[in-house]
């Protein structure tokens, strides 16, 4: 399947609390940053910055899942453990693919 063929409904994943209006501009705000995010995971990833990338994992993690992205949270997890148990280069990076096109997937809400 190619992107261009995914609905927008399969498409997004959207957070599970974005619906509240208390919390929409500061799910916003995060979603806003995952192009910065993106770009700290691919340039620590390229330098081999093991500890800070799974620091960098570790904190998006725990955001993610205060924001109510228990996707993000999953993917983040597994790139955190994926260093923590010292796997070779290209699982890291498999897994931090599958991080990375989540952050690009993720969206407040249904009504954006």
């Amino acid at each position: 399947m190619t992107e261009s063929s995914l609905t927008s409904e399969s498409r997004w994943i959207y957070s599970e609390i974005g619906d509240d209006p208390e919390l929409r501009d500061l799910i916003q705000l995060f979603v806003d940053e995952m192009p910065a995010r993106i770009f700290t995971f691919e340039d620590l990833l390229k330098e081999e910055k093991w500890d800070e990338l799974r620091r960098s994992a570790h904190q998006l993690k725990g955001a993610a899942g205060s924001y109510g992205f228990a996707a993000l949270t999953a993917a983040a997890a597994a790139v955190e453990q994926a260093i923590r148990q010292e796997l070779p280069f290209e699982a890291v990076r498999r897994r931090l693919d599958e991080l990375i096109d989540l952050c690009q997937r993720a969206r407040v809400s249904r009504e954006e």
